[in-house]
């Protein structure tokens, strides 16, 4: 970049940071665990602890969300993914969800990576906000859950 260019790099913001931050620590303690099935015990406990932790409206839906996902998919994982809520297949994560709280946004989201196998066509949603989990919210993202990992 020349020193005549008018943009400026501010680097990542605090939030971005602190996802990171999260990401190393989720890492960390996944390595210190003993057994696979220890593993998997400690790493919902970490997923349910991050969602207690949240503020009412993430939390609510973020609750409901995981119970959603791990009924519809119960071969899914749940982990902690950069300090977040999230479910994977083989280690790889299929869904998350991210609290409107921790980025300051107007709403939380439901994503999918690209492991979910949600293809429709040339183009396809790969993440939906979500302002309340209603029934019929539910319904949809047990169906979306059941696609990504069929």
């Amino acid at each position: 970049m020349s020193s005549t260019d008018s943009s400026t790099y501010e680097g990542f913001t605090a939030e971005e940071r602190a996802a990171m931050k999260d990401h190393a620590q989720d890492q960390k303690t996944a390595a210190r665990r003993g057994s696979r099935a220890d593993k998997a015990a400690e790493a919902e406990r970490d997923v349910l602890a991050k969602i207690a932790e949240m503020q009412d409206s993430d939390r609510i839906m973020a609750e409901r969300v995981h119970a959603v996902v791990t009924a519809s998919a119960p071969v899914l994982a749940p982990k902690l993914w950069y300090g977040m809520p999230a479910y994977a297949l083989d280690g790889k994560v299929v869904c998350f969800f991210q609290s409107a709280a921790k980025f300051k946004a107007r709403y939380a989201t439901l994503g999918f990576s690209d492991q979910a196998k949600l293809d429709e066509g040339t183009m396809w949603a790969a993440g939906f906000a979500l302002t309340e989990v209603t029934a019929e919210v539910e319904a949809r993202i047990g169906a979306l859950v059941k696609q990504a990992v069929s």
